[in-house]
């Protein structure tokens, strides 16, 4: 088969005004449809599957699709009429099997089909009218469930974004049923729920407690709106029909068979806390495709119609989505798309919302930092100053930005600079030296040079900032060992020195763990105690295993029992991390990494770990670095991944189990249909199968149980292993929370007389700890010309060195981190909020603990408001 037509099929539409092509594409489409013609009768049945195909996976080039058919139309009506069909099954599957992205680029294809006289504009009209009785349907509190509006909002969403592609030709065929339509979704925004997703802003900020701030819904009605208005006229949708409009009206149209949406899932339960549940499973089935970031002000970016913009940002997510592991298409189907105007600032703004989408970006990060890059090399003149304007943008409100955000805004960048040699003008931003350290602007800098240097080496990094030389003290201490028993001729040498240098000499002769247990338990603890024995062993393991990442790890697996076994509770696990911390005290990387890895082989608990990180020497550094955070999401993460692989274990054991049961029926069965095969030999009824047979069944038969026998142990040790599991979250979870709370207690300012919540972020004045209870501890407090100020916090029996703006700071910062847990593990949460609302969350706990918390939830407070 030739695979001159699909070239050119692909290539339809490639090339977009203002990167060189032409706005005029009929030249390109008949040349396409001429070859297409040719290698009918060859391969129709490839021609058939690859159109649907191209429409399937470039959306953005549907127009071009719809005429192609179109003309085929004209002279092959059954081809016309089996796209037809088959999209109409393509489409009810996807409704019934919850295929999102599908349902939404099949509604486009219809549109693509009616413009170009394929289907009858009364089929889409019936299509449209039953998405909306399903939503509607969805919001009724007796014959639906409300707490699926997320699929209700989804149905009219997708309506909506199909009618840049097809409502003016709707509007002008069939005007009275359109009409009713737009009147039927009218009915449906206003008795909808209006969403705040405040909990899943960017950017921390009043703004989103606006009662007239519109949510994705109606802010996309209001665009549709503004479109009907201007007379469906949109400039970012070509109109390629257009220019065949006089052959394509002698076509017959079809019709597209009525459709039927799955029916409501309703409520098992009045309680709130199954609604809750039953919300949240909605949200994960039906998220929110776009939350918008206006980076660039209205005098940079683009000057373009509401719904173009719309219109755009649907075609770039598209791509993103279609090309995903294909970056460097990707990046060419990016900067093609056939619109009649630049957009590279609109991309940019789409690529890092979707970057920093909350909860989770639809993609790994890695993903949107190869098409960054990919991006800048194929627009070079005009890609990295957009992207540049970007970064200085975000870095701008970074003091207001998401925590999560923040840290992947630092992964971004870092990975990106490395990919550009770190070029960077650094100068620009060397004012943040004399900011104080825990300014968030500084923390991002300091940040973003710790993680080049992870990419890179130290010297490298210095020498990219040295027009910037005041930025050198935002650098980490040159990455190396802190051994404490260092071998040194000045130095004089102590039991440690003595104990390490024998525990080398152990390794290299390679005595066994056993050996090595049994000197530690006669020759170090006896004399010097557990704890000592504990700093010598751990700190001499850690010296051997020191030169690289495969070192570590092929040391911790030849002698962890020894570790284990100094490590018996969660005591002497905390002294093994401040050991850890202690010989990496120079390198973050290497203090994360060692901790997972133990964590790993089963040296270190979860539990253990989130005690460390809240320490107070860890607590104190929560607001000027990312490592407590990054051991603490690591150790998290781990927990969860565990139990996610156990699940999925388990679900292939127990196919394979089933397989295992029918394998072994099915040989027993043959085994005894032979043996009650007999025959009378001598008057005696004797088998009548050969004995070899009877045993080579029999054989089968034993091997056939033995598997699954050895299944079911299998799938039971499994099973087992997740309940210890399930167990052991739910105590992380509960450690978790009681931590966050604990902290964040002792040190967010009390609540005003009035009930007035304290506001972080806006200077509130009851964040100035002076007119607290004067009987309660000091907190000494540093004031911006160095003089000190008694004041109170919270009764709290300690003091907090910080002044006002850094305790405001760690607060946000604290928060910020408890509400990313909060989105990150909203499911886990739901599965154990009564324990948390009767344990943890309990008496008088301040709101914006309690707000933090449930942030990612959707769920009630206690006050009735969603948060």
């Amino acid at each position: 088969m030739s695979a001159g037509w699909r070239t050119l099929l692909l290539r339809i539409g490639d090339r977009c005004p203002e990167y060189g092509g032409s706005a005029d594409h009929k030249e390109h489409i008949e040349t396409c449809y001429g070859v297409l013609c040719r290698e009918y009768e060859h391969s129709k049945d490839a021609m058939f599957e690859f159109l649907l195909q191209c429409a399937d996976q470039l959306p953005h080039k549907i127009p071009f699709f719809g005429v192609l058919i179109g003309l085929i139309n004209l002279e092959n009506e059954d081809f016309a009429k089996g796209i037809v069909d088959t999209t109409h099954a393509n489409l009810q599957d996807a409704l019934h099997n919850e295929n999102r992205d599908r349902i939404r680029i099949l509604l486009r294809f219809l549109c693509g089909l009616m413009c170009s006289k394929v289907v009858l504009p009364n089929s889409i009209i019936e299509t449209f009218e039953a998405l909306l009785s399903s939503a509607a349907t969805i919001l009724d509190e007796e014959t639906g469930n409300p707490s699926w509006q997320p699929r209700a909002d989804f149905y009219v969403y997708c309506i909506l974004a199909s009618l840049p592609w097809g409502g003016s030709e709707l509007f002008e065929q069939v005007p009275d049923e359109f009409e009713r339509v737009l009147v039927g979704i009218q009915s449906y925004i206003s008795i909808r729920r209006h969403f705040d997703d405040i909990a899943f802003s960017v950017f921390e900020t009043d703004e989103g407690n606006s009662p007239n701030k519109k949510d994705f819904i109606e802010d996309l009605w209001e665009r549709i709106q503004v479109l009907s208005r201007n007379g469906w006229k949109v400039k970012s949708v070509p109109k390629p029909h257009l220019s065949f409009e006089a052959q394509l009206v002698a076509g017959v149209s079809h019709r597209f068979s009525p459709i039927s949406c799955p029916p409501p899932t309703i409520s098992q339960s009045s309680s709130e806390i199954v609604k809750g549940q039953e919300k949240h499973e909605a949200d994960l089935k039906y998220p929110q495709r776009l939350r918008r970031l206006h980076i660039f002000p209205t005098n940079k970016a683009e000057n373009m119609q509401p719904v173009d913009r719309f219109v755009v940002e649907e075609c770039i997510l598209d791509v993103l989505l279609f090309f995903n592991g294909c970056r460097k298409e990707c990046a060419f189907y990016l900067v093609s798309l056939p619109v009649p105007f630049r957009y590279e600032y609109l991309m940019a703004e789409t690529i890092f919302s979707q970057l920093l989408l909350l909860p989770n970006p639809p993609f790994r990060p890695i993903y949107y930092t190869l098409v960054i890059i990919d991006l800048c090399k194929a627009l070079p003149g005009a890609f990295p100053s957009v992207v540049v304007g970007a970064v200085h943008a975000l870095f701008d409100r970074i003091s207001n930005m998401d925590m999560e955000c923040r840290t992947r805004l630092i992964l971004w960048f870092s990975h990106h600079l490395s990919n550009f040699q770190f070029i960077w003008p650094w100068q620009e931003w060397a004012y943040v030296k004399d900011l104080p350290k825990w300014a968030p602007q500084r923390v991002f800098v300091q940040e973003v040079l710790e993680r080049e240097i992870r990419l890179s080496y130290f010297d490298k990094i210095k020498q990219s900032i040295e027009d910037a030389v005041e930025l050198e003290e935002l650098l980490p201490p040159k990455a190396g060992p802190n051994f404490r028993y260092h071998s040194d001729e000045g130095k004089e040498s102590t039991d440690g020195h003595r104990l390490s240098k024998e525990l080398v000499a152990m390794v290299r002769g390679r005595k066994t763990q056993g050996d090595i247990i049994s000197w530690v338990d006669e020759k170090i603890i006896p004399v010097n105690g557990a704890k000592f024995a504990l700093d010598v062993v751990s700190q001499t393991l850690l010296d051997i295993g020191s030169k690289s990442f495969t070192h570590l790890i092929t040391v911790l697996e030849r002698y962890g029992q020894i570790i284990s076994k100094l490590c018996p509770n969660e005591e002497m696990q905390l002294l093994l991390m401040d050991e850890v911390s202690a010989y990496w005290k120079n390198s973050t990387q290497m203090i994360a990494i060692a901790i997972d890895r133990m964590m790993g082989y089963r040296l270190l608990s979860n539990l253990a770990i989130v005690k460390w990180v809240f320490s107070p020497a860890n607590v104190d550094q929560f607001h000027v670095s990312d490592r407590p955070w990054e051991i603490l999401r690591n150790a998290v993460s781990k927990t969860y991944n565990r139990i996610f692989d156990l699940r999925k274990e388990i679900q292939t054991l127990r196919k394979g189990l089933q397989a295992a049961k029918e394998a072994s029926e099915k040989a027993a069965r043959e085994l005894e249909e032979a043996k009650s095969i007999i025959e009378i030999v001598d008057g005696q009824p004797v088998p009548s199968e050969n004995p070899g047979r009877l045993r080579r069944l029999q054989a089968r038969a034993d091997k056939a149980k033995e598997g699954e026998v050895t299944t079911e142990e299998s799938l039971e040790a499994k099973e087992a292993l997740l309940a210890r599991g399930l167990e052991e979250s739910k105590e992380l979870l509960r450690l978790l929370f009681k931590s966050f709370v604990e902290v964040l207690t002792e040190r967010l300012p009390p609540i005003s007389a009035d009930g007035d919540v304290p506001n972080l972020r806006a200077g509130d004045p009851n964040v100035n700890s002076s007119a607290r209870d004067p009987e309660a501890t000091t907190m000494e407090i540093d004031n911006e010309n160095g003089g000190d100020n008694d004041s109170q916090l919270n009764g709290q029996n300690k003091k907090i060195s910080h002044n006002v703006g850094e305790l405001e700071q760690w607060c946000l910062c604290t928060l910020g981190y408890l509400k990313s847990f909060s989105r990150q593990y909203a499911t886990e949460i739901w599965s154990h909020i009564a324990m948390l609302d009767q344990e943890i969350f309990v008496g008088n706990i301040h709101p914006l603990i309690r707000k933090a918390a449930f942030s990612g939830l959707c769920r009630p407070t206690s006050e009735g408001s969603h948060l």
